[in-house]
């Protein structure tokens, strides 16, 4: 009888009532109070980030609204005639439009399929690698590029594809073969952005590869290797596994910049004879926006924004997808 009057007593709104009451709420608030006193060196270490963002990220959402504008100088952002969805018809309306989906949905996807598992191997090969000097070698290789300027990135690629005196050009002649002009060629272009791409980012992306690999139990591939096990097994069954967490998010985040790609390297690796495949959503917003004799500020805004709600959609997507396999996911 006691029991049933205790857990009646649990159970009792009365109770619940409360649990939430002001009092409660204002408990907890001055508990929080007394942990960020304590501990007030981390709060000071996380104001700065914290103010970064929300003075470069979220108050600079409130000039969003030029897109829905015919933005002036002169007028301003909040006197600005107000056009509604006029600046995104004429974007959806322009020949131009189909191209440069097109162009940046195949060199998004092309970055995305090739880029995304080489760390990953990279990283498993690595971690097989028991010649530490070696594997030392390989990483300080392959991740210095990675600290290379876009610019300095973009001479580099050129030199060695000159026709006449690059790298390229000397292979060919070493070879007997015809030389090749590779940037007068529209469709090497995409190969050359993604290769090149990987080639200065792998070592670096796979640095958090190799983390991932650190944490898994040693314990579990002597068992596999008492199993007899191949090496090759024991990353499928073994290193793949421990390492899927990471590679899901990382990956939902990689969906993000699908079409987010940028527009320093495609800008510079572009020329008169390519800009019909290198004509990315990215540079057409600069050459609008900034390059452009009529500085169309509203037009830009307008592509920028469609731009940055495709990607939140095709983030929500993968992450509705990594989810429904029963993979990690960010929410």
């Amino acid at each position: 009888m006691a029991v049933t009057d205790q857990q009646s007593t649990i159970d009792s709104p009365v109770i619940s009532r409360k649990r939430y009451s002001p009092e409660t709420a204002n408990s907890g608030f001055r508990h929080l109070l007394m942990r960020m006193r304590r501990r007030w060196q981390l709060y000071a270490l996380l104001a700065l980030p914290l103010l970064y963002i929300i003075v470069f990220s979220y108050i600079p959402i409130l000039g969003a609204q030029i897109a829905f504008r015919n933005y002036t100088l002169a007028g301003g952002i909040w006197n600005s005639q107000w056009v509604g969805f006029a600046n995104f018809e004429r974007f959806f309306n322009s020949f131009q439009f189909t191209r440069l989906i097109v162009n940046t949905l195949s060199l998004g996807l092309y970055l995305l399929v090739i880029g995304f598992p080489v760390p990953i191997i990279l990283a498993l090969s690595l971690h097989q690698v028991r010649t530490l000097w070696f594997k030392k070698i390989v990483q300080m290789v392959t991740y210095a590029p990675h600290f290379i300027s876009t610019v300095v990135m973009v001479g580099l690629i050129l030199q060695m594809l000159n026709p006449r005196f690059g790298l390229l050009a000397q292979l060919t002649t070493a070879l007997h073969l015809p030389p090749i002009s590779a940037m007068s060629k529209p469709d090497l272009y995409q190969s050359i952005y993604v290769w090149t791409d990987i080639w200065q980012h792998m070592g670096f992306s796979a640095i958090i590869y190799l983390a991932a690999l650190t944490t898994i139990d040693p314990a579990l591939h002597e068992a596999a290797v008492v199993d007899g096990a191949s090496k090759l097994q024991r990353i499928r069954h073994i290193d793949i596994p421990g390492i899927m967490p990471i590679a899901t998010m990382l990956l939902i985040l990689n969906f993000g910049n699908f079409i987010n790609i940028g527009f320093e390297k495609v800008l510079l690796l572009q020329n008169p004879v390519n800009v019909s495949v290198s004509e990315i959503l990215d540079t057409y917003v600069y050459k609008v926006g900034l390059a452009s004799p009529t500085l169309d500020f509203s037009y830009a805004t307008a592509i920028g924004l469609f731009k940055g709600v495709i990607a939140l959609l095709m983030v929500v997507v993968a992450n509705y997808a990594v989810k429904r396999m029963g993979q990690e996911s960010l929410w």
